[in-house]
């Protein structure tokens, strides 16, 4: 339910895809907002509104449905739909990435709200997920205690906004700063860390940056 990881959305996919080989890609969930039943302040409602807007315009093929502040009751709680992603990877891992895209598809295109956990519980079922096993998961004791843990461990590693990207080898990390409109400064920080480990000849960086 972070805005701007739904303007990252694109880059970061195609950043997957020339990623070398050798490296694997792991998300972590930053949690952003703890759960409340609070309706959201018209102030955090309008500022996020202007987020939206300073998206669109620094990310073009990027658009919000702002109908969502009209037909929704807007709440700062993203950790719903946070426990909601740790559900569908516990059914299946294969089903990390297309509960994250159902809910920013749903939040900045449908107009829905994933603070609720029926929404969360009808995408899920829409991507195939056994309802009755999700609502089950979702609400466990287990879910919640790992989505502290993954928010400690984004800590941990210096991951404070939203998005961050961090490539880690061991002890040895470096924080990578996002681009919004393209992969190259990105993938020129982590061959850089991959040349610097030794583990990547530099012509094995150039076959790969020509794919």
């Amino acid at each position: 339910m972070c805005s701007w990881c739904w303007g990252f959305a694109p880059v970061l996919d195609e950043l997957q895809q020339q990623l070398p080989d050798e490296v694997e890609v792991k998300r972590l969930l930053g949690g952003l907002a703890p759960d409340s039943d609070q309706p959201m302040a018209k102030e955090m409602q309008q500022m996020l509104q202007k987020t939206w807007q300073t998206i669109e315009k620094k990310i073009p093929s990027r658009r919000f449905n702002f109908d969502f502040w009209t037909a929704c009751q807007p709440r700062r709680s993203t950790y719903p739909a946070c426990r909601a992603v740790i559900a569908a990877k516990s059914i299946h891992p294969s089903m990390e990435e297309p509960m994250i895209a159902a809910i920013q598809q749903g939040y900045y295109q449908q107009a829905l709200n994933p603070s609720e956990y029926e929404v969360l519980t009808d995408l899920a079922e829409q991507l195939g997920i056994d309802r009755g096993r999700f609502v089950e998961i979702l609400s466990s004791t287990e879910t919640a205690q790992q989505l502290l843990q993954e928010i400690a461990h984004s800590r941990a590693l210096g991951a404070g906004q939203f998005p961050s990207l961090v490539i880690q080898d061991g002890e040895r990390r470096q924080n990578i700063t996002v681009d919004y409109r393209s992969v190259t400064p990105m993938l020129d920080v982590v061959r850089h860390f991959l040349r610097m480990d030794g583990r990547v000849r530099p012509q094995e960086l150039r076959t790969k940056n020509r794919n």
